[in-house]
């Protein structure tokens, strides 16, 4: 039979246009199963529906608290510790900055704590004697500083835990979790939806020819079945693997996510540093999370050159008289601590301190191995793949079906 005869033939079937169009239907429905699957794996934030099974929720805010402990054992744990992190961020620009904070609000801070107690009395003490208390305190404040960010270094490890930290904070905000993961897995989220419309076209030409051979009306919707989920599996894998690069001819094939190596260090250690581990962020969980109370103490015990020096003692027992003199190193940590918040919390100020800390981050990443920098995204979708299968498979069935309806009868 010649091609012409063959064309004749095919053209006079019945379900011409329907078994000419399979391999177009698969690409489209592919396509949009992919598009699908991705954006669930993202949205919505919050579960939408009835719960707990009816409705949906996106797969990584889902597993919120998961996957930022997954951040960090898979990534954080390996590029450093917090000891390591609180160094590079170089700790006497940490207490430079906040003594220029205080001393530039010494009478305010000074006030607030003397008039806790007995603010007639402090009010009504000579001027000279406020002053002293004044010079003194704006005298040893760096002194102070340094002191508390020397024992905060020293201690780090036992006033923060770097796994709660960020797992608090990517819990809290799951906007955050899911751009972090987009972010960095941009390139690879496109290429899965786009790379699914020409697989889902080879698929669907394969189909075809079977339709041809074997026109049984429940192989149709089969096939589109096993096909979507053929599609969205070889979609999946082709991000990842192979895991180190492959030579074949003059081309090198590698997983499109491990090819941008470098790209998404550079990008991951800013996130990171920008987001997560920013001076602030680790100070505030030092001073007010749950270890808090332990920084309290260093804190008190730095305190105490300034507490015990002639003017503020004086000036604190005329104040407060003995028992409120012994309490004061309690109320000086505790608004030393509030206090210093504000200026550890300026964005300039946090990304100055991160730049260091982004380059080292990023330097070692991309001197990670190939399968240890795939943890870097893969647990996000490794646990859940099945859900991304199974929905090509339902959706290919759907397809198929609706095909074999519109198209053959």
């Amino acid at each position: 039979m010649d091609l012409a005869q063959f064309w004749a033939e095919l053209y006079a079937r019945p379900d011409f246009w329907g078994f000419v169009t399979i391999p177009f239907t698969a690409a489209i429905v592919t396509w949009i199963h992919v598009w699908m699957a991705m954006q669930m794996v993202f949205w919505p934030l919050e579960f939408w529906g009835k719960p707990p099974f009816l409705g949906w929720q996106g797969i990584i805010p889902r597993k919120a608290r998961k996957m930022a402990g997954i951040v960090v054992d898979k990534s954080l744990a390996k590029l450093g510790s917090l000891d390591e992190f609180f160094t590079e961020m170089e700790p006497e620009k940490i207490a430079a900055h906040m003594a220029k904070a205080v001393s530039d609000r010494v009478e305010e801070f000074t006030d607030e704590i003397m008039a806790e107690r007995n603010p007639v009395l402090w009010e009504n003490l000579p001027s000279i004697v406020k002053q002293r208390v004044y010079s003194r305190v704006r005298k040893q404040i760096p002194e102070v500083m340094d002191e508390v960010m020397h024992q905060m270094h020293a201690n780090v490890n036992d006033l923060v835990d770097i796994k709660s930290l960020v797992v608090k904070l990517l819990d809290q905000d799951k906007a955050l979790m899911v751009r972090m993961f987009k972010e960095v897995g941009q390139n690879e989220i496109n290429f899965v939806i786009n790379v699914s419309f020409w697989i889902g076209l080879g698929f669907g030409l394969v189909q075809m020819v079977m339709w041809y051979f074997v026109p049984w009306e429940m192989g149709l919707p089969l096939y589109a079945a096993v096909l979507g989920l053929a599609t969205n599996w070889i979609a999946l894998n082709m991000v990842f693997r192979p895991l180190n690069p492959v030579k074949i001819g003059p081309w090198k094939i590698q997983g499109v996510f491990l090819k941008r190596q470098a790209e998404v260090a550079d990008h991951y250690a800013m996130l990171t540093t920008t987001e997560m581990l920013t001076v602030g962020n680790i100070m505030k969980e030092i001073l007010t999370g749950d270890r808090a109370h332990r920084t309290h103490v260093l804190i008190k015990k730095a305190m105490s050159p300034l507490v015990d020096s002639v003017p503020v003692r004086t000036a604190a027992q005329m104040t407060m008289g003995p028992a409120g003199y012994a309490q004061l190193r309690n109320t000086i940590a505790e608004k030393a601590a509030h206090m210093s918040m504000e200026p550890l919390s300026e964005p300039a100020f946090n990304k100055e301190r991160g730049k260091v800390l982004q380059r080292i981050l990023s330097e070692r990443m991309k001197a990670l191995s190939s399968a240890e920098f795939q943890d870097l995204l893969r647990p996000a979708f490794q646990e859940d793949e099945w859900i991304f299968l199974v929905l090509g498979a339902v959706t290919g069935l759907f397809a198929g079906t609706l095909q074999l309806i519109i198209g053959f009868h």
